[in-house]
């Protein structure tokens, strides 16, 4: 009985003594945290997608918190709504940013790239990209795998069965980034979403010479210059033999999409242009 009692005694006095140690510790190390960062990350929508720059939502919070502004600060899950009710609760002015959209920028589907050979390995287009070019002469092209798909949480992408290329749904798109990551061929890219979803941009990455690019797809950039020379904003630029358009300058005039003599420039949710009159049905006919 004495032992158990001893016994009894001795585990008490060493957890009594372990608490003490705890407790000075937990006083002497004590990290305070501001009570408003878990008031912020629990309106968050806890996606984790890594859209807002920082590693995940509860970064993201302590982030807000701690800023002394919310300018260039957005989660793209909860868009500028989430960002008013941070501001709010922050007692800042709600800062308005402009939504963005992922992008695909390769138009080579399977009846305008020629396909010269066959790929049988896994089905990545990380490992892919890592072994060779790709099944067709493009090696800047989408390789058609699909890892944007498995990598967005939001079912915003699919891949289309006919063109072979990915496609982002822009009801469902939250801009988070993840596709962009996950493409190794840099073929998606945020852009601005653009007013009423209206977007202007070239639709290629290649950077191969003309008439390479010409030869391995017939929408290729070929950087012939001629949306360069055509663009009065100078919205356009040309480097490594590939146009590039600015949408922070691009006024969505459209008349680098009509110069264009590849079909490389992408416009996305125009109204249909008017069809053009022939100069004989404007003139009115002459009597003899």
């Amino acid at each position: 009985m004495n032992l158990i009692l001893i016994a009894v005694l001795s585990l008490g006095a060493i957890a009594l003594v372990i608490a003490v140690i705890l407790y000075v510790a937990s006083k002497k190390f004590y990290v305070y945290e501001d009570p408003r960062i878990a008031q912020v990350n629990e309106i968050l929508p806890q996606a984790n997608c890594g859209g807002c720059g920082y590693p995940g939502c509860s970064g993201f919070a302590s982030a807000c918190v701690k800023s002394d502004t919310l300018d260039g600060m957005l989660c793209p899950v909860g868009g500028s709504d989430l960002m008013t009710n941070i501001a709010s609760l922050l007692g800042r002015e709600a800062t308005t940013a402009e939504p963005m959209l992922a992008v695909v920028k390769c138009s080579g589907s399977c009846d305008k790239r020629p396909r010269t050979n066959l790929y049988d390995g896994a089905p990545s287009c990380a490992i892919a990209s890592a072994l060779y070019g790709g099944e067709t002469g493009c090696s800047y092209g989408c390789l058609g795998c699909g890892d944007c798909v498995l990598s967005c949480q939001f079912d915003a992408i699919r891949m289309n069965p006919e063109t072979g290329l990915p496609e982002v749904n822009e009801d469902k798109c939250t801009a988070c980034g993840a596709c962009v990551k996950a493409c190794p061929r840099n073929i998606i890219e945020l852009r601005a979403k653009g007013k009423k979803s209206r977007r202007v941009y070239v639709s290629c990455v290649n950077k191969d010479k003309g008439a390479v690019t010409r030869k391995a797809c017939s929408v290729g950039c070929i950087g012939c210059g001629k949306c360069v020379k055509t663009c009065s904003f100078e919205a356009i630029s040309l480097e490594n033999n590939l146009a590039y358009i600015d949408y922070n300058k691009c006024k969505l005039c459209r008349k680098c999409v009509e110069v264009c003599p590849q079909n490389t420039i992408v416009e996305e949710n125009f109204p249909p242009r008017k069809p053009k009159v022939e100069e004989a049905e404007k003139t009115p006919a002459t009597e003899a």
